[in-house]
């Protein structure tokens, strides 16, 4: 449709158009919340189908199976963890890879799931045969990956370490279950463990020896 400028104007949804893609996001919320509390091999889709209050006819109307269903869940959250890259401020690339890691630990926290999920081989061999989840992995590590680049030229990382080893060391410290460990705990504080966390990442946990002190002659 044209208006009278001659531009198009989209279309308006139907309400069953608009009604079909908000209980798809609910869907894919629910997946996600049962993903984390269960896992990948104890969720069904008869569990998802309950937790939204649906047909499990109806949810097969969307996806057509469980790894359908997953590999979009993962899909959004990859998007999302751009999204949040693109918003991190700050001026020098160490800041904004602290920031993200800072985004996704909380996330955790929040009942998010791991981008790697490495607990589950069916799982990820469903995942690797996904071809929108691995675009959307090699954008976001390309992403990732000129940060970590910029941030060793500014010397604020190691240059004895590969790239490919900082950037799946970043990886597993997003999917690190110390953090699901120190929450059960409940002696620290959740913003106390993301601190830690950070600082554990890109400062490490050891101490650094001083130099020694020079020698004093007679």
């Amino acid at each position: 449709m044209s208006s009278a400028t001659g531009q198009s104007v989209p279309a308006r949804k139907s309400f069953r158009e608009t009604q079909f893609e908000v209980r798809e996001e609910a869907i894919l919320d629910a997946t996600h919340r049962l993903l984390a509390l269960h896992g990948y091999e104890l969720m069904s889709m008869d569990h998802i189908a309950a937790d939204v209050g649906i047909a499990k006819g109806s949810l097969y109307k969307h996806f057509d199976s469980k790894d359908a269903l997953v590999g979009a869940v993962m899909v959004r959250l990859l998007k999302r963890t751009r999204d949040a890259l693109a918003a991190v401020g700050g001026d020098s690339a160490i800041g904004r890879l602290e920031g993200l890691l800072r985004w996704t630990l909380n996330e955790r926290l929040g009942g998010g799931i791991p981008h790697l999920p490495s607990t589950s081989q069916s799982l990820r061999e469903s995942l690797m045969a996904n071809r929108h989840y691995v675009d959307e992995l090699l954008r976001l590590s390309d992403e990732v990956g000129e940060l970590i680049r910029a941030a060793r030229q500014a010397g604020d990382l190691a240059t004895h370490l590969d790239d490919e080893f900082i950037l799946y060391t970043f990886y597993a410290r997003a999917c690190d279950p110390t953090l699901d460990f120190l929450r059960l705990g409940a002696t620290i504080p959740d913003e106390r463990i993301v601190d830690q966390m950070v600082a554990a990442c890109f400062s490490g946990i050891g101490v650094r020896p001083s130099p020694p002190a020079p020698e004093r002659h007679a």
